[in-house]
């Protein structure tokens, strides 16, 4: 075996390419701990409307002073992440010796909970931040669990398309530990649509509620009723302050 010519060559060349890439592997090894390569400039992608630059600068510091090679991109993208107001960072590396970021923020669409202190951004994500000046418009209030925000802002956003055609605007949803809605409308009527059925469900509540505003829910006997109960499948009830609830249509609570 060891007198054929052509195996021997074969043997050869692949010792010699075993070689060469350990060589280029020390080689790589070598010149990216050389501080010719140390990184220089990181570039932040986008116009930043909430991210404060003092607090980026605080998360890259212990990661910018290591060579363009060794920084580990996970672990800075990581810690960009924690900064209030970022959603979500992806890091490249541009040669010779910069970082190139891109970062997007949280977007607020309501505040959660009773204290309005945390906000939900337009994944139904909550997060922890201080804007920088008050929103331009006044956001409503989700309040319930925190593992049911993200259902709790598709439930806001089908009752704000509806009530659109009624001149109307939920202000404040509230979903109860057993997954119970009810809703506060900006003229602080409250509507009660109860919990999720399939043969009932919260779309077909707010459809029917919006169907008999205008002629029965807005002006009852000449006055607006405080509250309004949508948890029957075949009417609805009003409530006035101090006094017995009054039927809208049949009742029959599901």
């Amino acid at each position: 075996m060891w007198n054929n010519p052509r195996l021997m060559t074969a043997l050869a060349n692949l010792f010699f390419a075993a070689a060469m890439t350990a060589m280029l592997a020390k080689t790589v090894l070598w010149g990216a701990s050389q501080p010719c390569f140390m990184l220089r400039e990181v570039v932040f992608q986008g116009e930043l409307k909430e991210v404060q630059r003092t607090d980026l600068e605080r998360a890259l510091a212990g990661h910018i002073h290591k060579n363009f090679f060794a920084i580990d991109l996970k672990a800075l993208c990581f810690a960009i992440e924690q900064v209030p107001w970022v959603r979500h960072a992806e890091i490249r590396r541009r040669w010779p010796f910069q970082l190139e970021v891109e970062i997007e923020e949280h977007t607020p669409v309501a505040f959660f909970g009773w204290e309005r202190k945390r906000l939900i951004n337009t994944y139904g994500e909550v997060f922890s931040a201080v804007a920088k000046k008050p929103p331009e418009t006044s956001m409503p209030s989700l309040i319930g669990p925190e593992g049911f925000a993200q259902e709790m802002l598709e439930y806001y956003r089908q009752a704000e398309k509806l009530f659109l055609s009624i001149g109307r605007r939920p202000w404040t949803l509230v979903v109860s530990p057993r997954l119970a809605l009810r809703m506060v409308l900006d003229d602080g009527m409250v509507v009660e649509l109860g919990r999720q059925q399939a043969r009932f469900p919260i779309q077909q509540r707010l459809e029917r509620f919006v169907e008999y505003y205008s002629r029965s829910i807005a002006a009852f006997s000449g006055r607006r009723p405080d509250i309004v109960d949508m948890r029957y499948p075949n009417g609805f009830a009003f409530l006035f302050r101090g006094r017995p609830p009054q039927a809208g249509e049949n009742k029959g609570k599901s």
